[in-house]
């Protein structure tokens, strides 16, 4: 039944422009202009990157001002993804059965890429607090002009063509809970192996010299560039204090620790201490189709040192499964791309869980921490920026808590589900459990009432005792779904067009609503 489900699928969207050719002139079934117009503003928006590319670089290399060379090379690094993401939107619709997509539907692909481009020149931008202003000032009209030229390419598309999951198939997936009988057998093998046993593996990461490599950096590095095919990394149990950044062309990466606090990553770059908040993680990836598997990433420095990423990620059709993302402010930053994340423990104070990525959690353990005295924890912190813009958190089957410190002073820790991080900002949480650490009224406002009228923040199902509505907020914005249609919406199978890519990753998951 799956696999002709997914059949019927791919055949329904996998398609661009219909058979009258690339003229410009013949109807788009992912598009509302002629390929030709949306062509053109490609061009041209690249031509916009490559001129702030150009202006940046000239102060590569920066001596003496620590914050400002990060600030440049995130930039460099920013403006270079968006290149990429915008030749693949384009390329996408001259060519939807090309390599270029990924998940067979050509709507969703390109707007995922183009919401990419649309967060990193604020990225950016944001970058640059805390300097002199001066590279900002030279770049600021650039990047506001690729905002705009991005904004309208979003608009050319149409909205994404999808199906309901039934409720009957998802409940047969949480039923069984076993892989999916679809995916690659290779792939299956690999998650259900024991690290400990006959797991075939392309790299040994080992701090005692036991493996392949003595650190996880060395094993990426060997890693082959834009494979179609799995590269598993296991790595042994320990504590690695490094910096580990898989750049965009290390596709398809799989890591597999010993298991959480067993297989940790470590590092403890912050704000305070000069680095920009992108480049503050721990750990990094942009290569798409990364999975983990039993790790944890963290970030050690702690409440006093703000902005502190453990985990960043621009990876599309990313999977992370039995990991814990250990932090303060900033632990987990969700970037960009679409992101599935299950049976993972995210801890952290301020806007913990943030970025504009398109993610679902699912069967996560969320626990806000003690920060500062008299500061607010916010768990999320969604920053979507357009309408347009498929982007989102949707929370699902978790426990949304707080740490037994918290729990024992809720009075003088108030902590909420979010906050609206940008305009359009958009997460719903559902049928998870919520404790009475969240206050009554489970949200909070970022800055008087910026964004109340056009965020979209949504609760569906959900249960304990901090899940009462009676004290909500009563913001526009605000919504309580008092049906499955709303909420299918942001099920897997709707909101990341998970069922075409998540079978063969072999992670568990549930496609749709469970009754």
């Amino acid at each position: 039944m799956a696999a002709s489900y997914l059949k019927i699928m791919f055949t329904l969207t996998l398609f661009c422009f219909v058979s009258v050719g690339h003229s410009g002139f013949g109807e788009s079934k992912c598009l509302k202009v002629p390929e030709s117009e949306f062509e053109g503003t490609v061009m041209s928006t690249i031509g916009v990157v490559r001129q702030v590319i150009t202006t940046v670089s000239k102060f590569s290399g920066e001596v003496g001002n620590f914050r400002l060379s990060n600030a440049v090379t995130d930039c460099l690094d920013l403006m270079d993804v968006s290149v990429d993401q915008l030749r693949s939107a384009l390329s996408a619709s001259q060519n939807p059965y090309g390599k270029s997509n990924s998940t067979g539907n050509a709507s969703a692909d390109i707007k995922t890429w183009l919401g990419g481009a649309l967060i990193n020149q604020d990225t950016c931008n944001e970058g640059f607090d805390g300097t002199n202003g001066v590279v900002k000032g030279l770049i600021s009209g650039s990047l506001d002009q690729i905002t705009s030229l991005v904004k309208n390419l979003l608009s050319m598309v149409k909205p994404n063509p999808t199906s309901t999951p039934s409720r009957s198939g998802a409940r047969k997936l949480v039923a069984k809970e076993l892989f999916p009988d679809w995916l690659k057998p290779r792939d299956r093998k690999l998650l259900q192996a024991s690290a400990t046993g006959n797991m075939v593996t392309d790299a040994v990461v080992a701090a005692d010299g036991s493996g392949t490599f003595t650190s996880i950096e060395e094993a990426i590095r060997a890693a082959p560039e834009y494979s179609s095919k799995r590269y598993v990394i296991y790595i042994k149990k320990g504590v690695y204090k490094e910096y580990v950044e898989i750049n965009k062309k290390k596709w398809n990466i799989m890591m597999i620790g010993d298991g959480v606090d067993v297989t940790v990553i470590s590092g403890n770059h912050n704000f305070i201490d000069g680095w920009t908040t992108y480049r503050s993680a721990t750990f990094a990836v942009k290569g798409k189709g990364f999975i983990a598997r039993d790790i944890t990433f963290e970030n050690t420095a702690g409440p006093g040192k703000h902005q502190a990423v453990a985990f960043r990620s621009d990876s599309d059709l990313s999977v992370l499964y039995r990991c814990a993302f250990r932090g303060f402010q900033d632990t987990l930053y969700a970037h960009s791309m679409r992101q599935f994340y299950r049976e993972c423990k995210i801890t952290g104070t301020i806007d913990f869980m943030f970025g504009d990525g398109t993610v679902v959690f699912q069967k996560c353990e969320i626990l806000a921490r003690k920060g500062l005295p008299s500061q607010k924890n916010t768990i999320t912190a969604q920053g979507r920026k357009h309408p347009t813009e498929d982007s989102g958190f949707s929370i699902q089957f978790c426990n949304i808590s707080a740490e037994p410190e918290v729990l024992a002073s809720s009075n003088s820790t108030p902590t909420y589900l979010g906050r609206p991080w940008k305009l359009y900002s958009r997460t719903v949480i559902m049928q998870s459990y919520i404790s009475n650490a969240i206050r009554p009224e489970g949200w909070l406002e970022w800055n008087g009432d910026f964004a109340l009228n056009t965020l979209f923040y949504g609760e569906y199902m959900n249960y304990g005792p901090g899940a009462g509505l009676g004290a909500r907020v009563k913001w526009p914005g605000y919504h309580v779904f008092n049906d499955s249609a709303q909420a299918n919406s942001f099920t897997v199978a709707r909101f990341i067009i998970g069922n075409t890519w998540l079978p063969s990753t072999g992670v568990r998951y549930t496609a749709g609503l469970v009754n």
